[in-house]
């Protein structure tokens, strides 16, 4: 059945081609960009300005958006951004911007499109996680934290949005070849004692990029969110993922000690 779809960030990476890949199926798409008339061209679906860390750029979202459309039936949160650095080595301030724009820039932007959704008594909010939301690894400690305060919020969400036929789902991909490196922002590593792990890292990140498979995996099951009638809340994404979570849940030692042993492998 076509529906009508919002996808934040959809200009560029894994948000383009969900955004594609919808259109593609014969739903009516928007996308958002925060210059969307650089990338117009170059997309099949409208693009809309909107910035997450923008509070006026999300309070006029709503009447922006719904003076394009009459209904919205998915909303796709995807906008966000990666922090690298280690814990120690991240400046708050830093850390702050990384936590303001992937949890509270997506709250509020989901906020803003709440009362529409219940008017309706209608529709889903998918948001793109991360499998770091359920697991954490070196190097992403405040990327990893404002994953996980999304699969909190999220969830009170969904207990609350039930009344309305509102459905809440999160998909949390594992490693998957995009563009979110290439976008990230890396703290400065100031911290001498730090010198030998912070090179295992970064070619662990390297490693596991270069090996990581394509993004169709999730783009493909946005597409069965999309197309289930009571989709369940959690999502992950990714080969061994089933196994990850059972390790870090009843065997956290053997956990740990695979991942310290992929990062010291040199």
């Amino acid at each position: 059945m076509k529906q009508t779809i919002l996808v934040t960030g959809a200009s560029s990476g894994i948000g383009l081609l969900i955004a594609k890949t919808l259109h593609e199926n014969g739903h009516t798409v928007i996308g958002t960009s925060r210059n969307p008339k650089k990338s117009q061209s170059e997309v099949p679906f409208k693009l809309l300005p909107l910035d997450i860390s923008d509070d006026n750029s999300i309070g006029s979202f709503g009447k922006l958006l719904f003076g394009e459309i009459d209904r919205l039936d998915v909303l796709i949160n995807n906008a966000g951004y990666l922090v690298k650095g280690l814990a120690e080595e991240t400046s708050i301030e830093l850390g702050r911007q990384q936590l303001e724009t992937n949890f509270w820039g997506t709250v509020k932007f989901t906020n803003e499109l709440l009362p529409y959704f219940r008017k309706q008594r209608s529709g889903k909010i998918i948001t793109i996680g991360s499998f770091l939301g359920l697991i954490s690894l070196p190097n992403v400690s405040y990327y990893s934290a404002s994953k996980h305060a999304l699969e909190g919020y999220f969830k009170s969400l969904r207990f609350e949005l039930n009344q309305f036929n509102i459905k809440v789902s999160v998909v949390e991909p594992m490693a998957f070849k995009t563009n979110i490196g290439d976008n990230s922002i890396s703290a400065k590593g100031t911290i001498r004692e730090y010198d030998s792990f912070r090179q295992k890292i970064v070619e662990f990140t390297k490693r596991e990029f270069d090996n990581a498979p394509g993004p169709e995996p999730v783009v493909n099951t946005i597409l069965k969110i999309v197309n289930e009638k009571t989709p369940k809340f959690s999502y992950p994404v990714g080969k061994g993922a089933s196994l990850f979570l059972t390790l870090q849940r009843f065997a956290y030692n053997t956990f740990e000690g695979a991942i310290l042993k992929k990062v010291n492998q040199v």
